[in-house]
C-alpha cells in the first residue's frame, strides 16, 4: 500500500522536529538529503501518504528552519518548551491536533531523522491498526520497537501527559499486551552524529 491509497480519513501525522541536534553542531532538520533537507524529505513523505492533517512541531532554530521548508501543506506547531525534552514536543503536537481537529481518530508520530521512512510504511501502520483492531502499532527494527508509530485517540490523554525525556515509546511497554508492529527494514538508521550523516551520505 503506497502513495495516497485509501486507509483512514481520520488519521493525522505529527512530525517531531523541535530538538537542537547538540551532537551535530547544526540543525539536523536542515542537513541536505535527496536534493532537499531531512525535514523537507519527511514532510514530503507524509504528504504523499493518505493521512491528514500533518503537524510539524518545531522549537530550536525555528525561524531558520521555517524559512527553509515548504509549509504549504502542513501545520507548524511551535513548542516553547522544547528544551525540556522530547515529551514536550509530543504534548505540543497532540494538543495542537486536538484543538484544530477534534474529530481525529488516530495519529502517527514520526521523527525527521529516519530518512528511510516512506509513504507505504506510514499507510501500513494504519492498515495494521484497522486489520488488527489494536490501538497502538509501532515500527519494528533491530530488535526494538520505535517510530513511526500509530496511536488511537484513546491514548491521547497519556501522550499529552508525558514529561521530560520520556517519549511515546513508554506506552509500548505500558500497553505491551495490545501492541502490534510492522517491520521497518532500515528503521535503525537515524542521524544523531556527524558520523551517522557521513555514512548516510555515502
Amino acid at each position: 500500500m503506497t502513495g495516497r491509497d485509501k486507509t483512514d480519513d481520520k488519521c493525522g501525522i505529527i512530525i517531531l522536529a523541535a530538538g537542537r541536534s547538540a551532537r551535530l553542531g547544526s540543525p539536523k532538520q536542515l542537513l541536505p538529503y535527496a536534493d532537499k533537507n531531512l525535514l523537507q524529505h519527511s514532510i514530503d513523505v507524509a504528504v504523499e501518504s493518505s493521512m491528514k492533517p500533518i503537524i510539524v512541531v518545531l522549537g530550536s532554530e525555528i525561524e531558520e528552519i521555517e524559512r527553509k521548508i515548504d509549509n504549504s501543506e502542513v501545520i507548524i506547531a511551535k513548542n516553547p518548551d522544547w528544551e525540556s525534552g522530547m515529551a514536550s514536543s509530543v504534548v505540543c503536537g497532540i494538543k495542537t491536533l486536538n484543538k484544530l481537529h477534534p474529530d481525529i481518530e488516530s495519529v502517527v508520530l514520526m521523527v525527521c531523522d529516519q530518512p528511510f521512512v516512506n509513504p507505504g510504511l506510514l499507510n501500513d501502520l494504519v492498515r495494521k491498526h484497522m486489520e488488527s483492531g489494536s490501538s497502538i502499532v509501532a515500527s519494528s527494527y533491530e530488535n526494538i520497537m520505535g517510530t513511526p508509530a500509530l496511536f488511537h485517540k484513546k491514548h491521547f490523554p497519556e501522550l499529552a501527559s508525558l514529561e521530560g525525556d520520556t517519549g511515546a515509546k513508554s506506552l509500548f511497554k505500558k500497553h505491551a499486551e495490545i501492541l502490534q508492529t510492522i517491520p521497518f527494514e532500515k528503521g535503525g538508521i537515524d542521524i544523531d552524529t556527524i558520523e551517522d550523516y557521513r555514512i548516510l551520505a555515502k
